[in-house]
């Protein structure tokens, strides 16, 4: 890491990639000019296929708000008519049925609206990741967001599986859209993913369309703080411990081995933008000595999870089990080492929206990386190398436009359509339909808004959609890549 912080700020390096850069660009501008019309003519001639009927991933996606705001709208209100005698929630030891939750916000079936709900990103929430999370609970009430869309409840989760089975329904009915959802595992105790695996098996939340993710919210400090864990080792043993006893005991844990036959990897997740007080570096404790209450920083909790999964895939692929890849939300926000650490140890990542600033005065290494108020200088000079380096090592980038333009980035100025004219591996991803969609198909809105803002071709189009494929954890036999010519 040492290596690669000096390589970006080193000047020669960075006037060269700069270079390179900008010969990708002009280099795919004149391509475009020269050959639109037979690229148009090609596509043509290619007999049934097109871009409706190309399969299509969502890369990046949470499980969580994988529906619209309409359709978890409606599900609340068929399930406050059919279930409100249900016993869903425990208040102070005292149990509570749906009709006695709702009493207590004066609400009835009738009086509930989108607006009610309240679930969608607004003005509000840019560059405010806390008002953005408070979205997660309809009408701002926890207790909702635990009944309806959590695993671990008083109703085991019933609720979530079934909105679960209504997103998958709707992909397998479009056909060739595919989406790899994510689930949370916090690392606070050692029975969750036993609780995951019996929730995923026991509502059959399965479908060939769907894959999934695990992500660890970054949240060591408020754990640690509520005296949850001692130190940040016995959180990386309550995440990792579990799937090595299900890797050499399947038979002690068919639930747990069944549902990690459909995990990808996994996932890091939470508000990058927040200070770090400390650098991972050799004088770092280890985590076993990590008992302060404040967080890791972000290339210490990604450091430990590939070191931890590099040695987990080891056993699995001498046991004949697939493996697992490491595909952190990197580069949204925050300092650069971020994008430095995701380089190292990532198959792909998430947003990766700091790549961008090649140059903010039109030379290499100036101008300001984050584009925040105010700007921060710790982004922007080393952007020109790394941004080289993810297009030669093509390191996949799943980047959320809609979602960037109410949290982080507005969306004239996001760099999608700029890294695909450079060759970088991006793909199109709703990252959270709940928030940010209005249709009952969020990736083809997502794909619509972007073709017609940035008046992308429907060879682009193809592009994004075939990357998002080669980018997934879907099998070789459910993902057939066709060739390009």
């Amino acid at each position: 890491m040492n290596f690669l912080m000096a390589l970006i700020i080193n000047g020669p390096i960075k006037s060269f990639c700069y270079r390179r850069l900008q010969y990708l660009s002009n280099k795919f501008q004149m391509h475009v000019l020269l050959n639109e019309m037979k690229e148009l003519a090609a596509q043509k001639k290619v007999p049934h296929r097109d871009f409706y009927n190309i399969r299509k991933v969502d890369t990046h996606i949470h499980a969580s708000s994988c529906m619209n705001q309409k359709h978890l709208l409606r599900f609340i209100k068929r399930a406050m008519k059919k279930h409100l005698d249900e016993i869903v929630h425990v208040e102070k030891g005292k149990e509570q049925t749906l009709k006695e939750v709702f009493e207590t916000m004066n609400l009835t079936a009738y009086d509930l609206s989108v607006d009610t709900l309240d679930v969608h990103a607004d003005r509000n929430t840019f560059h405010r990741f806390d008002k953005f999370n408070a979205k997660y609970n309809p009408i701002g009430e926890s207790i909702l967001r635990e009944i309806f869309i959590k695993t671990d409840n008083r109703v085991s989760g019933k609720y979530f599986a079934h909105i679960i089975k209504e997103v998958m329904a709707d992909l397998e009915e479009s056909k060739y859209q595919n989406a790899e959802l994510r689930l949370s595992i916090y690392g606070r105790s050692r029975d969750e993913w036993d609780k995951l695996a019996r929730w995923a098996v026991s509502h059959r939340v399965h479908s060939n369309n769907v894959r999934w993710l695990v992500q660890v919210p970054r949240l060591f400090d408020i754990y640690r703080t509520k005296k949850q864990l001692a130190n940040f080792q016995e959180m990386l043993e309550n995440i990792f411990l579990p799937l090595y006893e299900a890797t050499i005991h399947p038979a002690q844990h068919p639930e747990l081995h069944l549902f990690l036959e459909h995990v990808d990897g996994f996932d890091s997740v939470d508000d990058e933008s927040k200070p770090e007080h400390h650098i991972f570096n050799l004088d770092s404790p280890l985590p076993g000595n990590w008992v302060e209450e404040d967080n890791p920083p972000y290339s210490y909790y990604l450091y430990y999870m590939y070191a931890n999964m590099m040695v987990l895939n080891h056993l699995r692929r001498r046991r004949g089990f697939h493996t697992f890849v490491l595909r952190p939300h990197c580069g949204e926000a925050g300092p650069i080492h971020h994008l430095v650490s995701g380089f190292m140890v990532s198959e792909n990542i998430s947003h990766g929206l700091l790549l961008r600033k090649v140059s903010g005065d039109g030379v290499p290494g100036g101008g300001w990386g984050c584009g925040g108020t105010p700007p921060l200088p710790c982004c922007a000079p080393q952007a020109p190398v790394l941004q080289y380096l993810y297009y030669l090592a093509q390191i996949g980038i799943a980047m959320s436009p809609l979602s960037n333009n109410s949290l982080f980035l507005s969306y004239h100025r996001n760099p999608l359509p700029e890294y695909l004219s450079r060759g970088l591996m991006v793909s199109l991803s709703t990252d959270d339909p709940l928030q940010f969609h209005f249709t009952k198909e969020p990736l083809m809105e997502e794909y619509s808004i972007a073709t017609q803002v940035w008046k992308l071709s429907s060879c682009d189009m193809c592009e994004l959609a075939r990357n998002s494929v080669l980018m997934s954890g879907f099998s070789h036999k459910v993902r057939p890549i066709p060739s390009f010519p």
